[in-house]
């Protein structure tokens, strides 16, 4: 059994505006594996975030295909990729995206929970995660009562409730001071280490981005490899 999760083949990204066309990416070959631990930098505008969505089947690249586990994302349903992802992947975004109405240990829940976990379950493994990244004490609270970081770990904890193959995290430290946004990645890091989950960071932060085991820089639409 292969442990490669997303493959990309001659991806290029292009997108029309009336006459105008403008390529984001062009002829992009990559491939991620289980445990890999990639970071993507470049400029503003570069494209980061486009790659980003397609390798997370939230886009379609205009050329080229992605196959997530072996399955090409453009020939499946709206309902098999869907399935296919949520079970695959998880996000990681700069803004931490909790459902402010609900408790943290309830939004930490709501992925196992929409997966079809008994709810009581799904409860008690997000309290275990939770203990895990240090939010044992926040449980109840909502998160306009958390600070920043608390907020950022929450979502991280969400993320990786279901144990996804690829953690695939946008600027997911942009918002945060730098010793928060160490202790952050320090912990995204551990669970890489823990879960074997691969992930794939878009990040302006070239110190973060050194941490990691490959750092790819997008130049012109075009990834080029720095280590």
């Amino acid at each position: 059994m292969t442990n490669s999760v997303i493959q990309c083949q001659n991806i290029g990204k292009q997108f029309i505006d009336g006459q105008l066309k403008t390529d984001v990416l062009s002829n992009i070959n990559l491939t991620i594996n289980k445990g890999d631990k990639l970071a993507i930098v470049g400029s503003s505008g570069s494209g980061k975030s486009t790659l980003l969505h397609l390798l997370g089947g939230l886009d379609s690249p205009s050329t080229g295909n992605i196959t997530l586990h072996g399955q090409d994302i453009n020939k499946l349903s709206v309902k098999a990729l869907s399935k296919l992802r949520n079970q695959s992947l998880s996000f990681v975004y700069q803004f931490h995206h909790l459902l402010p109405e609900f408790s943290v240990l309830e939004n930490v829940a709501i992925p196992l929970i929409v997966g079809g976990m008994d709810p009581k379950q799904a409860k008690h493994h997000a309290e275990q995660l939770l203990n895990n990244v240090g939010l044992n004490h926040r449980l109840i609270h909502k998160p306009s009562e958390l600070s920043g970081g608390e907020r950022q770990r929450a979502a991280l904890a969400r993320a990786l409730i279901t144990e996804p193959d690829c953690l695939l995290a946008d600027e997911p430290t942009g918002n945060l001071d730098h010793r928060t946004a160490q202790s952050i990645f320090d912990l995204i890091l551990e669970l890489n280490e823990s879960l074997s989950t691969a992930l794939v960071i878009v990040t302006h932060d070239n110190d973060l981005a050194a941490q990691m085991g490959q750092v790819l820089t997008l130049i012109d639409g075009h990834l080029e490899s720095q280590n």
